[in-house]
């Protein structure tokens, strides 16, 4: 596996670029296929019936497969979903945090395909799976 960023180099991207999320989001670590995602799970992620959000879900898919994506080509804050798909599969356990493993299918000059699993922490089974596709502009 050869990375542009290591963990710090992401959390510090995230930090610059997205300060807004940066302490919800952190990169746990690299794998060989692409990284480990932490979400902090707070209040503002519950939907009634005390849940987990879809959109608090994507949006870990998504900051999954992106810095997937930065780890392997660098800083490129320019790169842009062009497509998700999510299959939310179970309840996620209270109280616990979410991990999403996200691995590269695709790296390519202009576009880059990953796929995500999401797990409660401390759970085997996921609770979602998802398909992203990003757009990688032109350097």
């Amino acid at each position: 596996m050869e990375t542009a960023m290591d963990v710090a180099a992401l959390d510090d991207f995230m930090t610059r670029e997205f300060p807004q999320v940066s302490e919800t989001f952190k990169t746990e670590t690299l794998t060989p296929e692409g990284v480990v995602m932490r979400l902090h799970v707070g209040e503002q992620h519950l939907r009634p019936g005390g849940t987990i959000s879809g959109p608090s879900m994507f949006g870990l898919a998504d900051v999954a497969v992106y810095l997937a994506i930065l780890s392997r080509i660098g800083p490129v804050a320019l790169a842009v979903t062009t497509n998700c798909s999510i299959d939310f599969m179970r309840k996620p356990a209270a109280g616990a945090d979410l991990l999403a493993e996200a691995r590269l299918l695709k790296l390519g000059r202009s576009l880059a395909v990953g796929d995500v699993l999401i797990f409660s922490e401390g759970q085997a089974a996921p609770v979602a799976r998802a398909t992203l596709t990003y757009s990688i502009p032109p350097r």
